[in-house]
């Protein structure tokens, strides 16, 4: 039996009840995410796809909601930056920690750069490309999401949509807590 394979079995006789302690237990998911990080690292181009595939959607979301209209960029470069760097991670299991936080950090630098141009040009409003589970409160999503700065946008994202603590998302932007 695999570390993996005892960890879940573990977990799984904790949460029936036994006596033994509970164990994080891993997510077949994180599992299977692992083992494609470790492959795409060896050069499997196969697995890479696969995790650029799994990652895409997510890292989009997450652009999205920061880098407004300029989130096809910041999420297109997030994913070629985690491309690039995949094997300079050391622990497979931050992945998902790792990519968020280049995506974060592509997304305020592709924002900042659009209000920039949009300060210089006069521009009034922005147009967003976010997308919102409910159609009549996109104009007032969009809007409110528009007047914030992208650092504020991306505090709301790791706190709201990532389900980040106060002190997760100030590390993830390097900023100090309350910030």
């Amino acid at each position: 039996m695999s570390a993996d394979e005892s960890r879940l079995s573990r977990g799984t006789q904790a949460a029936k009840g036994s006596t033994e302690p509970s164990v994080a237990v891993a997510t077949l998911r994180e599992v299977e995410e692992r083992e494609l990080v470790v492959a795409a690292q060896h050069g499997d181009v196969l697995a890479m796809s696969r995790l650029m595939d799994r990652l895409a959607p997510w890292l989009a979301r997450i652009c999205g909601a920061i880098a407004l209209e300029q989130a096809d960029d910041a999420a297109q470069e997030a994913l070629v930056q985690v491309f690039r760097d995949l094997r300079t991670l050391r622990e497979p299991a931050a992945l998902r920690g790792w990519a968020r936080r280049i995506a974060v950090r592509e997304s305020v630098r592709h924002a900042q750069r659009s209000r920039a141009g949009a300060h210089a040009r006069g521009d009034a409003e922005t147009t967003l490309a976010a997308d919102a589970r409910d159609p009549a409160l996109a104009p007032d999503v969009r809007a409110v999401l528009a007047r914030l700065a992208p650092e504020q946008r991306a505090i709301l994202v790791l706190r709201d949509l990532e389900g980040l603590s106060e002190e997760e998302a100030a590390a993830q932007l390097g900023v100090a807590k309350g910030t």
